[in-house]
């Protein structure tokens, strides 16, 4: 694999400097070469006007956040990521590449949670390019890599977990977004690693469920609040009938044998459980009529 390494290249403006010097010398030497008639040495020096010339191409510049990696004769040598104003050789190529902080975005991607059932899922991805030597020569298209990589972590991530939790501790993909997001990241360093890319953050950006299942699932999930509910409305009534029975007996109110108290239960808990409001009905009688 291909590792990154500094290259030392030299100070731009002191090279500036040097290759002006020795252009100016050179037409200054040819053109009075020449009007001595001593050819020879006008060529010379019309070669060394060349020379710098050609040398002055070697000059070139690094902007902030960016990056040349230069390659010669198709050979690696190195990468100048210090911003500024250089030289290095000039039959090497340049090739610059920015390491700024970027976002991709995913497409909304169709799949099938670990309940297997279809969902819409996307997710947004906070990425830069640390190795450049990596990112150029061992993948294609680093920014291509990093989408297809990027959309492929977040189906592998996405299978994992289901859209919602049916049981106690069970993670999930829409109660659990930070423990979700953590995975994807996880999932994606490990893919991005062989490109020279860093991934800053990862989170998921949409979630819903397939349009054909939505509405099924809507009734679902007002089904399990109706019964989340009701279980603490019969909690509390057991609670209440408890404490009712409890404090008549220790006040010694009304002693009631089990045939009343289980007719007392019972009216108590219609009361206290009914969605609507319960008729009274008074007993003109005794107890027993």
């Amino acid at each position: 694999m291909y590792r990154e390494k500094t290259y030392p290249a030299s100070n731009g403006l002191v090279a500036l400097l040097i290759l002006i010097v020795a252009a100016l010398g050179s037409v200054a030497v040819m053109v009075q070469q020449f009007k001595a008639g001593n050819e020879p040495m006008g060529l010379v020096a019309t070669l060394a006007l060349v020379v710098a010339s050609f040398l002055m191409a070697g000059l070139f510049i690094v902007n902030p956040n960016e990056a040349k990696a230069l390659v010669l004769f198709g050979t690696y040598k190195g990468t100048v990521k210090q911003d500024g104003f250089w030289w290095a050789n000039p039959f090497m190529t340049k090739k610059a590449i920015s390491l700024r902080v970027r976002n991709f975005e995913t497409t909304k991607l169709k799949v099938n949670d670990n309940h297997s059932n279809p969902i819409e899922i996307g997710a947004i991805v906070v990425w830069k390019v640390v190795e450049t030597a990596e990112a150029l020569f061992e993948v294609d298209d680093y920014s291509r890599y990093v989408a297809v990589q990027a959309e492929a972590a977040l189906r592998a991530t996405a299978v994992q977990y289901p859209y919602d939790s049916h049981a106690h501790g069970e993670l999930s993909l829409s109660t659990h977004t930070t423990e979700v997001s953590q995975a994807l990241e996880t999932a994606l360093v490990e893919r991005l690693r062989k490109a020279g890319v860093e991934v800053i953050e990862a989170r998921i950006s949409h979630l819903a469920y397939s349009p054909e299942i939505a509405a099924a699932m809507l009734q679902r999930q007002q089904a399990s609040a109706i019964i989340a509910a009701r279980q603490k409305i019969v909690e509390g009534a057991v609670g209440m009938v408890h404490m009712a029975l409890e404090q008549l007996g220790e006040r010694g109110i009304v002693k009631l044998d089990e045939e009343r108290k289980a007719a007392m239960v019972s009216n108590l808990l219609v009361v206290l459980c009914s969605e609507r409001s319960t008729q009274p009905v008074v007993n003109t009688g005794s107890l027993y009529t």
